[in-house]
């Protein structure tokens, strides 16, 4: 069966009249009338009445007109989705993000893709940073942002984009809401939200160890959101890095003595072949300015 057999089909089913049809197809009557012969002895059985003035549909035309229909219709779909992703009209980012990257690390750039490209679609994949590495080995993902993957995968390509300090958030209403520096001897006897999503989360608890802090009464987080609700209602304090944004309600504060940063990398998977979407957000991430970002956001 070809495509221009249900074509012709289709317009001859609508107008019920072969000479019409034909014109509208540009193409002659007997080519239209052939091929539609053809067609029939493929589905073994007459799809039209040849009568005069117009045609009409036999028992096998009306029950293959919505089945040819929907067949016709999804291959000129394919056929246009295809031409538009390589005339570069459409584009589809898969990217995944660790829990402990902030998404407004990417919204820039996503504002720049929709300009570049007329129809972009966003699959958006979170998790730890073992489930990246495994998006990017399976092909879920082509791009992942995290700030260490415990992966030695060889295939595995990684390029650092910033570097950030950790800081303490507090609520404005708690006894440090109003300082911007804050000794790390002033934290004893706080109540810690631990950010288990984060790949620091150990280093850090050994780090405030280290430096006497006592987190008996820390409490396991699992999400940015849950962090930042249960900070306002004055359930804890935690330490966020310098990319989360915060509401105007909590307040965030540098710690003497909390010697503690990390590094924000992109990964991707060396020796794939990569969509222009996927190229062009490696090209902006891996260019952008991001001292200048990490100012304006410790500003803000």
């Amino acid at each position: 069966m070809e495509m221009h057999q249900v074509r012709y089909f289709l317009a001859v089913a609508r107008l019920l009249h072969f000479t019409r049809a034909a014109e509208e197809c540009n193409v002659t009557q007997p080519s239209l009338t052939r091929a539609i012969k053809q067609l029939e002895a493929e589905l073994g059985g007459d799809l039209f009445r040849r009568e005069r003035p117009a045609a009409q549909l036999t028992e096998l035309g009306q029950r293959m007109q919505p089945l040819l229909k929907q067949c016709y219709e999804a291959a000129v779909g394919a056929r246009t989705l295809a031409s538009s992703f390589k005339s570069g009209e459409l584009g589809t980012l898969r990217i995944a993000l660790a829990d402990s990257i902030d998404l407004a690390l990417l919204l820039p750039l996503l504002d720049q893709l929709q300009r570049q490209f007329n129809k972009l679609e966003l699959r958006l994949l979170r998790g730890s940073s073992r489930t990246i590495a495994d998006h990017l080995k399976n092909g879920e993902a082509e791009l992942g942002i995290a700030s260490e993957i415990d992966e030695t995968w060889d295939r595995l390509d990684v390029w650092p984009l910033f570097t950030e300090d950790f800081a303490l958030v507090t609520s404005e209403r708690h006894r440090l809401g109003a300082q911007d520096r804050i000794g790390i001897d002033e934290l004893g006897g706080e109540a810690f939200l631990s950010r288990c999503y984060c790949e620091h989360s150990d280093r850090l608890r050994t780090l405030m160890r280290d430096r006497g802090i006592d987190l008996d009464r820390s409490h396991d987080i699992h999400s940015e959101r849950d962090l930042i609700a249960l900070v306002e209602a004055g359930v804890g304090i935690g330490v966020v890095p310098q990319t989360t944004a915060l509401p105007p309600t909590l307040h965030r504060a540098s710690v003497d003595g909390l010697d503690a940063r990390r590094t924000v990398h992109l990964y991707g998977v060396a020796g794939r072949e990569r969509t222009a979407v996927a190229s062009a957000v490696m090209r902006m991430l891996r260019g952008r300015n991001w001292r200048e970002w990490l100012d304006r956001e410790a500003d803000a």
